[in-house]
């Protein structure tokens, strides 16, 4: 806040022909401009060009006061000009130091307030990110057969006839190899080898025989493809456990404790299996695996149809006609095939009631199973 020129030229001479009252009253004056000028101070940038308006070396109101009033005024009012100016000096410099601590103070305060953090509110819930119910079931699956000595083989989900159906013993008038049943590919120009979807991943099962000699104890685990429409008890994609035991001295009842371990290790020790004659192509004898139902304890409900059983898989010992693909002896070796559908276990030991929700990814759904 400088004095101009004429301002200060005209109060000169107001004070060489005034009286000493009349200089009080002018210093009087000038403080009561500089308290108002000093409560519109608010900030840390107004308070510095309002110190520097007032009392700068070079341009401050009383630096200009000093040259402009009380080295030129007349001796006997000099005193009573020097003895006003340092009044007003003192007054200027104690405000200004008092609006600078304010200044800081209300800084301070408007970061704490930016800054606060209420310690006393709930914490914001992170999402933490969890294996899906599938993946959980397949690693249950890995980790009861790898404890009996079984290895995780895996293979190609496009596959060709051969190693889908007939490497298998399933002739090509099976209803299996029909295009109603089965996702066949569309074949190139000039291509000589049909193309599919498989169907299960019982191929896997050759592409390991042909590879290594026995014994051979392994469960493939894998997505499979049919031609199902999709509802709760169906899908178009679903996943499969395929295993595969061969050596020289397995026999049915090997295959039966293993079977019946694995249902009470995956569902509980109370859980009761039975096995029940069936038919599959590529092994004989065959038979479906029931267990009694989880629900009820076999007493009988709605979900087991009352009848204390629920069909889990199929199963048998390896036909010997599929030794004669992988170049086993059928004379020397024997052993067991069975397929897992890890949909359907899901569902039971979980009480999934909509195969699709294992599709869907609703997070409400999948954040019951962490």
């Amino acid at each position: 806040m400088p004095i101009p020129l004429e301002y200060t030229r005209r109060t000169l001479d107001e004070i060489r022909a005034g009286s000493p009252e009349h200089v009080e009253q002018l210093f009087a004056d000038l403080r009561a401009d500089f308290d108002a000028a000093s409560s519109t101070v608010d900030s840390a940038d107004a308070w510095k060009s309002f110190r520097d308006a007032w009392i700068g070396r070079k341009s401050g109101v009383l630096s200009a006061i000093s040259d402009n009033w009380l080295k030129p005024a007349p001796p006997e009012l000099k005193r009573v000009v020097g003895a006003a100016l340092n009044q007003l000096r003192a007054h200027v410099e104690a405000v200004i130091e008092a609006r600078r601590l304010e200044v800081e103070v209300s800084a301070d305060q408007a970061a704490a307030v930016r800054e606060h953090v209420d310690l006393s509110l709930p914490g914001v819930a992170r999402s933490l990110g969890t294996r899906h119910l599938i993946r959980q079931t397949m690693d249950d699956f890995e980790r009861i057969f790898l404890s009996l000595g079984y290895s995780v083989a895996t293979g190609p989900e496009i596959e060709t006839p051969y190693y889908n159906f007939e490497a298998l013993n399933i002739p090509e008038t099976h209803p299996a190899r029909d295009t109603m049943d089965t996702f066949y590919l569309d074949l190139p120009p000039g291509a000589l080898t049909q193309y599919l979807l498989r169907t299960h991943t019982s191929p896997v099962q050759v592409h390991t025989m042909e590879s290594h000699p026995p014994p051979v104890r392994v469960i493939v685990p894998g997505k499979v493809y049919r031609r199902d429409n999709p509802d709760s008890t169906h899908s178009y994609m679903f996943h499969q456990v395929e295993g595969l035991a061969v050596d020289t001295d397995i026999t049915f009842c090997e295959f039966k404790g293993t079977i019946e371990y694995f249902i009470r290790e995956f569902f509980g020790p109370k859980v009761k299996t039975r096995f029940r004659p069936s038919y599959f192509p590529f092994t004989e004898p065959s038979a479906e695996v029931d267990a009694s139902c989880i629900f009820c304890d076999g007493a009988g409900c709605r979900i087991c149809k009352f009848s204390g059983w629920i069909e889990m898989f199929g199963s048998g010992m390896v036909d010997p006609a599929v030794y004669g693909f992988v170049n086993y002896d059928a004379k020397k070796l024997c052993g067991f095939a069975f397929g897992l559908g890890v949909d359907r276990f899901a569902m039971l030991k979980y009480g999934i009631s909509d195969l699709q929700l294992l599709f869907q990814n609703d997070v409400r759904f999948l954040r019951q199973f962490p």
